[in-house]
């Protein structure tokens, strides 16, 4: 794995994307400091599968939350 410093990798951006495309992982550091790391994107291959929560949501679900409850969302 690779270690670019930020400035390389703004400069050369398109290339490294195309090196990540074909495999390769990147790591993006600042100031010797490794911050971010570029992989290969793998797309999500799991199927959904829908109605895998029925008859978990009750009429409670749909009931007002408690004052308490409110006033931690605001």
């Amino acid at each position: 794995m690779e270690m670019i410093n930020v400035h390389d990798a703004k400069t050369h951006f398109s290339k490294l994307l195309a090196r990540v495309h074909s495999g390769e992982e990147i790591v993006i550091a600042k100031a010797g400091k490794p911050c971010a790391k570029l992989v290969p994107f793998e797309p999500d291959t799991k199927e959904r599968v829908p109605g895998i929560a029925r008859g978990a949501v009750t009429d409670a679900f749909f009931e007002p939350l408690p004052e308490e409850e409110l006033c931690r969302w605001e």
